[in-house]
């Protein structure tokens, strides 16, 4: 019998808290190997405008609902590895600005791919934001960053990779052995074993930033791929994070 790995409905923006949406879509590849759900959040920012956080695939339809809520006015690459998408949300939305993880706009794929990044998303965050949030960037090796952002009011975080919370049920029986030996299985998954590799070699700034995120005392934490922690967040992160924090 065939699995669904998503979240349906799919391509549509759901409410989690006060401001704050997720848009699931999907499955996608990973590796070419392991079919996967994808994850954008959504923000309102003080202006009342909108702040798409890792965006997933554009859709007329998708659009047309958030044309609903706001105006799209922030598109946010906030890793190395998720901003394909952001450039058919800015060919969408042109006057909307876009700004990337630090180091995004050296890589030659993004440049080839005529994404336009107008600003570093990091830890100076626009004006326009009104101080509603904090943004925490972990670094690994090759260039590799990870920019979580942590939305005040609701005391909402959001993270790409740095947890994959897979349900096995979920995934094509061939599938789960893979993703269980590479650590990101519910309910307490953890980063995928490359990335992890990957952020061990920058492991002393990255732990850092690890007890910055957990300090922040997040009640939920939202990520790209898997089900999310809807609630008990410091902790559940502590533990999906245990890999770094030691």
């Amino acid at each position: 019998m065939a699995v669904d790995p998503t979240y349906p409905p799919l391509d549509t923006p759901k409410p989690v808290a006060d401001g704050v949406w997720i848009v699931d879509s999907g499955p996608m590849k990973a590796g070419g190997l392991v079919s996967i759900p994808v994850r954008m959040m959504l923000f309102r920012d003080a202006a009342g405008e909108l702040v798409l956080y890792s965006p997933t695939r554009w859709t007329p339809d998708l659009a047309a609902e958030l044309d609903k809520l706001g105006r799209v006015s922030w598109l946010l690459a906030p890793s190395s590895v998720h901003w394909t998408f952001v450039k058919s949300w800015q060919d969408r939305y042109p006057n909307a600005a876009v700004l990337a993880a630090p180091g995004l706009d050296k890589r030659g794929q993004v440049q080839r791919s005529g994404l336009r990044i107008d600003g570093r998303l990091g830890e100076s965050l626009p004006l326009e934001w009104g101080g509603l949030f904090e943004a925490v960037t972990v670094p690994g090796g090759l260039g590799f960053r990870e920019v979580g952002l942590f939305h005040r009011p609701s005391r909402t975080l959001a993270l790409c990779d740095l947890v994959h919370n897979f349900e096995p049920e979920k995934l094509p029986p061939l599938q789960r052995p893979l993703v269980r030996l590479a650590g990101g299985t519910a309910p307490n998954g953890r980063a995928m074993l490359q990335l992890r590799t990957l952020v061990s070699l920058n492991r002393l700034a990255a732990r850092a930033a690890a007890e910055r995120l957990v300090a922040l005392a997040p009640e939920r934490v939202l990520f790209a791929h898997g089900r999310v922690f809807e609630a008990d967040g410091a902790a559940r992160l502590r533990r999906s994070l245990s890999w770094l924090l030691g």
